[in-house]
């Protein structure tokens, strides 16, 4: 028998506004139930998707991240970096290439990192 995934669990110290920002990374809902205040708050990614399970720890993120999420934009990769900025993201990293190739990293309101990669069209076009 094996086992299946049923959440991305994060530690966060405020999970209602972590939900917040994922959802509009996400284009996503929250689940409608949660509230500021709340001991934990739900991101649904929708068709039959583990959601994204934000739950309240007393403490603040100390170290690199071990596990990340890698987004795969709908529109070019640096249009969507620059959204993401806009809506509270931060730049840890950027590893783009001068052949348009690569990714950046941002990190959440929290600091936990995250990459956004080309998107398909933008890989599509540098197959020969």
């Amino acid at each position: 028998m094996t086992a299946i995934v049923r959440t991305f669990t994060f530690d966060t110290l405020d999970p209602y506004a972590q939900a917040q920002f994922w959802s509009q990374v996400l284009g996503t809902g929250m689940d409608p139930e949660d509230a500021p205040g709340d001991p934990a708050a739900t991101v649904s990614l929708g068709d039959g998707r583990p959601p994204l399970l934000f739950e309240q720890v007393p403490d603040a993120k100390s170290v690199k991240n071990r596990l990340h999420l890698d987004l795969e934009p709908q529109q070019p990769r640096d249009q969507e970096v620059d959204r993401l900025l806009g809506i509270g993201a931060t730049p840890v990293d950027d590893r783009r290439r001068t052949d348009g190739t690569g990714w950046v990293v941002l990190a959440d309101p929290e600091g936990n990192e995250f990459c956004v990669l080309m998107s398909a069209e933008e890989r599509a076009r540098l197959q020969p």
